[in-house]
């Protein structure tokens, strides 16, 4: 009981993580329709941004929070110099400018910093936490934290004040929110910009585990869009869900599917994205979406 209740704690531990990156997927996709490839590259680009800024002495927590000013204000500048000219082109030509956005921010990340991998520091304790027969990191404990405070401050966002109720309805109902004065193009590019900030939360949590270089996001983004595929693309409550869902039924496949062990693990997330595209397009908390014939 001990060793899977361990396996199931590791798992929402882990599975905040992807949470983060898919909640990250799930605004930008609202706001333009279409997927941004580019996410886990941009979070990448920002961790190592705040690894410069840590190796010139700033405090971590200091690095922290200049690294997401900075991350949010790309975010916007990326919607308003690159996708704004691109409003009214077809959803496939936005999908292909965010897997050119992923090369570039890829190469500049290679280009600038190298291909080296580099340890990057965690600002929590490196003493296990204990409880009961259950062993967790003080780095997974913190970043489960970190990242819960962060999904509640996003909620209280959207639900409860009036720049959060304008970039839903902005995003759902853009001809509406023109006629009631609500600028829709800067909330979608502030959609942008707070999706950039949380990508950039999610790298510089997942770092101290993975180490840090220019392809670490690779598999995570994997993670990511299988969280979102299976809790909606549409619902960013269904998103943090399925951040969780995954993060457990990996471990747990890891764990106890004896022929996946820990170099199959990715499989599972690409087995979620396919058997939930197959039983439940839409995810278990998105909205089925009509398209005219």
């Amino acid at each position: 009981m001990d060793a899977l209740l361990q396996q199931i704690v590791s798992g929402l531990a882990t599975g905040g993580i992807y949470a983060a990156v898919a909640l990250s997927l799930v605004m930008t996709y609202v706001a333009t329709n279409a997927v941004n490839f580019a996410q886990g590259e941009m979070a990448m680009f920002s961790t190592f941004l705040a690894w410069a800024f840590i190796q010139s002495g700033m405090n971590y927590w200091v690095a922290f929070f200049v690294t997401l000013a900075i991350s949010f204000v790309g975010g916007v500048a990326i919607e308003r110099t690159v996708l704004r000219p691109l409003e009214r082109a077809p959803v496939l030509a936005i999908t292909i400018v965010t897997i050119g956005l992923l090369a570039i921010f890829n190469s500049m990340a290679g280009w600038i910093f190298d291909y080296t991998v580099r340890p990057f520091p965690s600002p929590f304790s490196a003493s296990p936490i204990r409880l009961g027969g259950v062993v967790l990191s003080s780095h997974s404990v913190g970043s489960l934290a970190v990242t819960l405070g962060l999904i509640a401050a996003v909620y209280l966002l959207f639900r409860h004040t009036p720049l959060g109720l304008a970039m839903r309805a902005a995003a759902q109902y853009p001809m509406a929110s023109r006629l009631v004065g609500i600028r829709v193009g800067w909330m979608l590019a502030l959609g942008w910009g707070f999706a950039a900030t949380i990508g950039a939360v999610a790298g510089m949590l997942i770092a101290p585990v993975l180490f840090l270089d220019p392809n670490m996001m690779g598999g995570i983004l994997i993670y990511a869009f299988a969280s979102a595929t299976l809790g909606g693309f549409t619902s960013p409550v269904g998103a943090v869900v399925g951040g969780f869902l995954v993060g457990i039924i990996e471990n747990l496949a890891g764990t106890y599917i004896r022929f996946i062990g820990t170099d199959l693990k990715l499989t599972v997330a690409l087995a979620i994205i396919v058997l939930v595209l197959i039983v439940k397009p839409s995810g278990l908390f998105g909205r089925p979406q009509a398209h005219q014939a």
